[in-house]
């Protein structure tokens, strides 16, 4: 196999396991036991679905363990430079979307607190954040709204430090056989006092 080969495999596995690895690291772990950076990667590939390499950075997490379940499962370890953030890339540019989209903005008061904003931020990155490699489109892609949909209402997203919009129908007003205001489409009284 040559080198470029190898080079666009690893390109293929680190682009696949980017957002997994997103996934384990804001995890909820309902046991509360505290896992292994092996067992993590262990729960995160099977054994069918684990990359041919790894590419890490020279972090003292990874101990003897952790490149022993790595080897035990296939996957060839492949360390940047020290202190050469760049070499890695996509896992810098996914820590600094976090640090400046989200953890610079909030003050986080616990362990509970800072995985209950990550989940809600990760689910904000897959299902509303648009992503200049994917054509301005979110990960998780939904339907245009024609214009027709409806008014454009602003939905707070990761605790209302981002908003999503999307377009929904008026709300219309029906009345019964006395011609008195009725329930609205969504349940709502249009008379009752606010």
């Amino acid at each position: 196999m040559n080198n470029t080969t190898q080079q666009v495999d690893a390109v293929r596995s680190r682009q696949h396991a980017k957002e997994r690895a997103a996934r384990v690291r804001a995890q909820i772990n309902s046991a509360r036991r505290q896992l292994t950076p092996g067992q993590q990667m262990a729960e995160a590939f099977p054994e069918d679905a684990a990359p041919r390499y790894l590419l890490r950075d020279r972090d003292k997490i990874y101990g003897e363990d952790f490149c022993g379940w790595v080897k035990g499962m296939g996957i060839q370890e492949v360390m940047i430079a020290p202190y050469s953030p760049w070499q890695n890339p996509f896992a810098e540019r996914l820590a600094g979307s976090i640090r400046r989209e989200c953890l610079d903005h909030v003050i986080v008061l616990g362990e509970k607190h800072l995985r209950r904003i990550l989940k809600s931020y990760f689910a904000y990155y897959r299902e509303s954040r648009t992503h200049l490699a994917l054509a301005k489109v979110a990960p998780l892609s939904r339907p245009i709204q024609p214009p027709e949909s409806g008014d454009i209402f602003e939905i707070p997203q990761v605790g209302g430090l981002h908003r999503r919009y999307e377009r929904r129908a008026a709300r219309t007003i029906r009345f019964d056989v006395a011609d008195r205001p009725a329930r609205s489409s969504d349940g709502v009284n249009p008379q009752a006092p606010s």
